[in-house]
């Protein structure tokens, strides 16, 4: 889950990470007041969860107050990569004498956290690793140790970072380290930590990835979650606990289990189809939950096949027969279902599917063929 950057700067502040004075606002009147109280000259910003806002115009820096509410309207009217921008961050201007990057994150591959620091701040740390990847250093995080203070004067002297600002670059990173941790993030982000004027260093920007996994025990953070950013079959999906992620092709695809979710895609590929989403219904799934799911593929207006793939382990398969009745006697559906049930209850299930019109599949490679057949046919 992506935090807005004001959310962020919140969660910062609240660790101790240093940023600048500002406040959000929904109205170009709110910002021209909050530049006032700000002494005029600010950084009206853009809040939506995509990147590139500034080269779209959606960061302006504004001399005065009047500024400010002019920049304010441009940007409340506009969109940024399809979004539109309903907020803006108001943000006191810092003189900026130097910029960095720090970021912590997960190494998928090292299975660790992993200290991301560079010198080449205020610019996307992707194109920094293509063009300068050696101006990019690495630091492997133990889990068990955390974050040593030695590992962070190693990154100060690798960034060229000055000696006498090392100390409060430390409390600044340690800080980074406790929001990554209790937060249950996968990212943790400062691009740019800028040093003012003032030889002080700052959180210009912040940035701020939720592991959604964590979400039931972080409350505070779920409400945080923005519904405009997400695909609005995503945010039905996730009001029954669904993992759903929609994708470009014409075949749905209803299954339990990530791993066999993966494997169906990888054979509807396999027989020259193409999978209109991912959805996990997960273990032990109700008919409630089926059916919720069912729904959310058949308002796909591109879904010309359904395929379900369930293995009855814990889930069982009568109770997904039924969650698969509700939704289409709800909806009088004329798309062709491909239905492969395996294990706990089968037999139930598949009799209960006799009052729908349905194609059985004994395997997952002959329910792949028959979803990709029904596809092109309805297509055609």
């Amino acid at each position: 889950m992506k935090l807005h950057e004001y959310q962020s700067k919140q969660i910062f502040a609240r660790h101790g990470i240093p940023i600048p004075e500002g406040r959000i606002a929904g109205t170009s009147a709110e910002v021209k007041q909050i530049a006032e109280e700000l002494g005029g000259q600010v950084v009206v910003k853009a809040q939506v969860l995509v990147g590139g806002r500034g080269k779209a115009g959606g960061i302006r820096l504004a001399k005065t107050a009047e500024e400010a509410q002019e920049f304010a309207n441009l940007i409340l009217a506009s969109e940024i990569k399809g979004l539109p921008v309903r907020k803006v961050l108001v943000d006191e201007a810092v003189s900026i004498k130097q910029e960095f990057y720090v970021g912590i994150t997960n190494d998928r591959i090292r299975q660790v956290p992993v200290l991301i620091t560079s010198g080449a701040g205020g610019m996307e740390i992707e194109e920094v690793a293509q063009k300068n990847p050696e101006k990019i250093l690495r630091t492997e995080i133990d889990p068990l140790l955390g974050l040593c203070d030695f590992q962070v004067r190693d990154a100060a002297l690798g960034m060229d970072l000055p000696r006498p600002l090392w100390k409060n670059f430390t409390e600044i990173i340690q800080n980074l380290w406790k929001v990554y941790v209790t937060c249950d993030a996968s990212l943790a982000e400062i691009n740019p930590l800028v040093l003012n004027a003032e030889n002080h260093l700052v959180a210009l920007d912040a940035k701020v990835i939720i592991d959604d996994n964590a979400l039931f025990r972080h409350a505070d953070l779920a409400d945080l979650r923005d519904m405009d950013a997400e695909e609005p079959a995503e945010t039905e999906a996730h009001k029954f606990g669904v993992t759903f992620v929609k994708l470009d092709g014409n075949i749905g695809c209803l299954v339990n289990g990530a791993g066999l979710a993966m494997a169906t895609m990888d054979i509807l590929s396999l027989c020259g189809g193409k999978a209109a989403n991912f959805l996990d219904i997960g273990g032990g799934a109700s008919a409630e939950k089926v059916s919720a799911s069912l729904k959310i593929i058949l308002n796909d207006p591109k879904v010309s096949s359904i395929l379900i793939n369930i293995f009855g382990g814990i889930t069982r398969c009568d109770e997904v027969s039924k969650g698969i009745l509700a939704a289409v006697t709800e909806m009088k559906i004329d798309i062709p279902l491909v239905v492969r049930l395996v294990g706990t209850n089968q037999e139930q299930g598949l009799r209960l599917l006799q009052q729908t019109n349905f194609t059985a599949a004994e395997t997952l490679y002959q329910a792949a063929q028959l979803a990709v057949e029904h596809a092109k046919e309805s297509v055609s």
